[in-house]
């Protein structure tokens, strides 16, 4: 027998990753097949299974138990992760990546002579605005809600 509260985390990642292909597109009007297996973007998928694994766990065994407190304070740091360190490690990343074309700036009439371009950019999209990670949560919550109350069905 599956563990249904993983099955219902998972299920939530893999829809919060399809919905940022049509949330991308609807967003820019461009397909991006990387947005299935990328990080960042709308809503968050980290945010969603953590919240459907907290939301099953809550709908299942109920608030006042352990298993509830240890599925919300990983659901916490991890959000909370998603929406600080790893946003500001992409804004970073955003700035490093530019650093490039400013020395060219700089250099004038001789770029790449000053120093030598770099061969990878780092990735830029790592961590969500808050309001990809409130999507992603409460997309989650759904699905770990649904998840809790056929868990009692099949018993």
């Amino acid at each position: 027998m599956a563990n249904r509260g993983l099955v219902t985390a998972l299920t939530a990642v893999g829809a919060a990753q399809l919905l940022k292909l049509p949330l991308h597109y609807a967003k820019t009007g461009t397909w991006d097949i990387r947005k299935l297996i990328g990080s960042g973007g709308m809503p968050s998928a980290h945010s969603s299974g953590v919240s459907a694994l907290a939301a099953y766990t809550a709908t299942k065994y109920g608030v006042k138990t352990p298993e509830f407190a240890i599925s919300a304070m990983l659901g916490i740091i991890v959000m909370y992760d998603a929406m600080n360190i790893r946003r500001h490690a992409g804004e970073i990343a955003v700035q490093v990546n530019d650093l490039d074309e400013d020395v060219e700036k700089l250099a004038g009439k001789h770029p790449g002579i000053y120093h030598k371009r770099r061969r990878e950019r780092l990735k830029e999209s790592l961590g969500h605005q808050p309001r990809e990670v409130a999507a992603g949560s409460l997309l989650g919550a759904l699905f770990g809600f649904i998840g809790g109350i056929t868990a009692f069905k099949k018993r």
